[in-house]
């Protein structure tokens, strides 16, 4: 049946893909980043204390103290295309959008800060997609990361009168296509390094023990990347011994162990001279792997004796780290697309 000439014209048939990282401030000034923090930090999932106990501390101290130091972090690793996980981010989705052709419409978001997901996710409706695979890029799942972006999602849904049909992107830490991604990548970058590290750290973000204890996948899903890593890296690297620590610890509570701060020191300590650290669980190059890693962890390696050390990149856009987010993406559109 033809529309009447005065039905408003509908997009619809579309399909989507909806890349998702955690988020970033949208200038490194202390103001951008109280803001950002100050999302980012009111999440429950984020920080599980009661809001009447945490509000008061974030607000009256929190965000009146670390916005500072942070913006001063975020400088050192802010590029002109602004923050590295924003620029990555945007450029694999533009990277996906070629691998994947004009039958699928990809756009990114984060899930604090710009571009929003409930922004992003409502232009790709307003585009015609009726069907959206929302892809979160944690490769291991956990209630403050994967969980929370779905949340975010809920509420972006719940917001829209015309849903439209969604699927979301099953955590892949195991998955052979990460691991063989990861190992590549790896390997190309400590062939390139002008020293033969004897040491490779692999760092995770940190997380409080207690969301272990409360059931999260998260430190159990870290540590088999960590040894299916290790394992595939075995035949060209075996002489290389292979560690696990996490990173960024914030707070009094007790978190994940090792901590990655402790472990350099330590190694320089008992006579390692050369290390590389890779961040298996970051997508994309970050804060915590520009500024905390590659930065401050060089400063405490060789403060502690060190004398070679190596920060590698995440899989970013790079070919192996896109040929797995094309298979991922186009396992879970099967049926959607050809």
């Amino acid at each position: 049946m033809d529309r009447p000439s005065n039905h408003p014209a509908v997009r619809t048939g579309g399909i989507g893909v909806l890349l998702v990282n955690l988020g970033t401030p949208d200038a490194p000034t202390p103001a951008a980043v109280k803001r950002y923090l100050g999302e980012f930090l009111s999440d429950r999932r984020v920080v599980e204390i009661p809001p009447l106990v945490w509000q008061p501390i974030l607000r009256g101290i929190i965000l009146n103290t670390r916005p500072k130091k942070s913006a001063h972090a975020y400088a050192q690793v802010w590029g002109p295309d602004g923050s590295p996980l924003a620029a990555i981010t945007k450029a694999q989705a533009e990277a996906l959008q070629v691998r994947l052709g004009p039958g699928v419409q990809v756009r990114w978001a984060m899930r604090y800060g710009n571009p929003a997901l409930g922004a992003e996710l409502a232009a790709l409706k307003a585009a015609g997609c009726d069907r959206i695979l929302v892809a979160p890029l944690y490769p291991q799942y956990s209630g403050a990361t994967t969980a929370s972006a779905i949340d975010g999602l809920a509420g972006a849904l719940k917001a829209m009168r015309w849903q439209p049909a969604i699927r979301t992107l099953p955590p892949y830490f195991d998955d052979p296509a990460h691991i063989a991604a990861l190992r590549d990548d790896i390997a190309r970058q400590l062939a390139a390094l002008p020293f033969r590290p004897e040491v490779l750290l692999l760092s995770f973000h940190g997380m409080p023990e207690r969301t272990l204890a409360l059931g999260d996948p998260y430190h159990c899903q870290c540590r088999k990347t960590a040894r299916l890593l290790a394992e595939a890296l075995a035949v060209d690297w075996g002489e290389v011994r292979i560690e696990t620590s996490f990173q960024s610890r914030f707070g009094k509570a007790k978190w994940l162990e090792p901590a990655t701060d402790a472990v350099l020191a330590a190694e320089a300590g008992r006579g390692t001279r050369r290390l590389a650290i890779a961040a298996p669980g970051f997508s994309a190059d970050c804060l915590e792997t520009r500024e905390e890693l590659a930065i401050r962890g060089r400063e405490q390696f060789l403060g502690a004796g060190g004398e070679d050390y190596a920060a590698l990149d995440c899989l970013n856009a790079g070919e192996a780290g896109m040929a797995m987010l094309e298979a991922l993406a186009r396992r879970e559109l099967a049926g959607w697309i050809g």
